[in-house]
């Protein structure tokens, strides 16, 4: 079985890439990067993580122009990370069906932060157009913490995440997958999507290459 893997720079998504990758499933990493409105730090730090996997490429998508959008609506804006995570496994499955993947896997873990509550996860899935597994999803940030050392990605995932740098001060905790739906229409989010670049992970972290 093959699986997309929502690759961020944090400490969840490398140990449920990892748990899987213990269950026998081969990963392809996808990172979504928030350029410009970041610089490409995210992209090096998961290119590290996807090198600690074992995975000889990571997939790339600089969608910092589209959660623009977002943020300059009023009445999407909070509904940001909501909205943000509805695009991430949109993207995902696009590249689970070029790549021939069965299954999405992320890093949420319930309750942890807005998005990622019973109500905006149900949200959040109806955007999947595949199973989206979620390996972490019952255990508490210090048990998460515990597999990240014991797998050796805890000390490349510590640090600041840039997830909310366009993000609502209130972000909205609860949603429903129609209102949700209504302002993607609205918004028009899956327009002018850039491509998804594939990078290798071999050689130097700090300048991965693009695979010709």
């Amino acid at each position: 079985m093959k699986a997309v893997l929502l690759l961020s720079g944090g400490i969840d998504s490398p140990v449920a890439g990892t748990m899987v990758q213990r269950q026998g499933v081969e990963l392809e990493a996808l990172h979504c990067s928030f350029e410009p409105f970041t610089d490409d730090a995210s992209v090096r730090k998961a290119t590290e993580l996807a090198r600690g996997l074992g995975l000889e490429r990571i997939h790339v998508a600089r969608i910092g122009d589209t959660l623009a959008r977002i943020a300059e609506d009023r009445d999407a804006h909070r509904f940001y990370f909501v909205l943000q995570k509805r695009l991430f496994y949109r993207l995902a499955d696009r590249l689970a069906e070029q790549l021939g993947a069965d299954v999405v896997v992320t890093g949420e873990n319930l309750g942890q932060v807005s998005s990622q509550t019973l109500s905006n996860l149900s949200t959040i899935e109806t955007a999947a157009g595949r199973p989206v597994v979620r390996p972490l999803l019952g255990l508490d940030k210090m048990e998460i913490v515990d597999l990240a050392r014991t797998y050796g990605s805890y000390d490349t995932s510590v640090g600041p995440e840039l997830c909310d740098v366009l993000g609502p001060d209130k972000p909205a905790t609860q949603s429903r997958a129609e209102v949700v739906a209504e302002h993607e229409q609205r918004l028009d989010l899956d327009r002018d999507l850039p491509p998804v670049e594939t990078l290798t992970v071999s050689g130097n972290p700090e300048n991965p290459a693009p695979v010709a």
